[in-house]
């Protein structure tokens, strides 16, 4: 099965602060080979460098929270866009995203008050994934698609 994943996941330095997320379960995973992980960074694929200011979404808008705030929405969707292209191309069956992120999270993001609150929502690139018949998971339930029988 060939699964989408958030890069920072796998320990690449790609996320806003210029760090990362590994997952240690997920990376046992890749080292398992049973599955094909295609890494992605929707906010780098968008064109946004790292590090960033860290962004969130305001309703439709997604925010960086710099000085002053900017409006970086077209660059989330631009990484979305490509997300989905990239998951397209290599027939990716789902995806296992950042949670919370305002362009991975998947059914709870940050409130866009940059205050660590959390609301129901999704991230630019994985609404439009879902849009798109691609299910999403997290670091927090992708033991759910790896047991799932092929």
């Amino acid at each position: 099965m060939n699964i989408l994943i958030s890069a920072c996941l796998l320990g690449i330095p790609c996320k806003y602060s210029g760090g990362s997320n590994p997952c240690q379960g997920l990376l046992a995973a890749v080292a398992a080979g049973q599955h094909n992980f295609i890494p992605v960074c929707p906010e780098v694929y968008g064109g946004l460098p790292t590090p960033r200011p860290p962004a969130e979404r305001q309703g439709a808008l997604v925010i960086a929270n710099a000085q002053p705030p900017r409006d970086v929405t077209a660059a989330f969707q631009r990484g979305a866009e490509a997300a989905l292209a990239l998951a397209q191309l290599t027939h990716c069956t789902a995806a296992i995203l950042k949670a919370n992120s305002p362009s991975c999270g998947y059914g709870q993001i940050y409130d866009g008050s940059f205050t660590g609150r959390k609301i129901p929502g999704d991230g630019v690139a994985a609404a439009l994934l879902q849009r798109n018949g691609i299910p999403v998971y997290n670091e927090e339930n992708y033991a759910l698609l790896l047991s799932a029988p092929r």
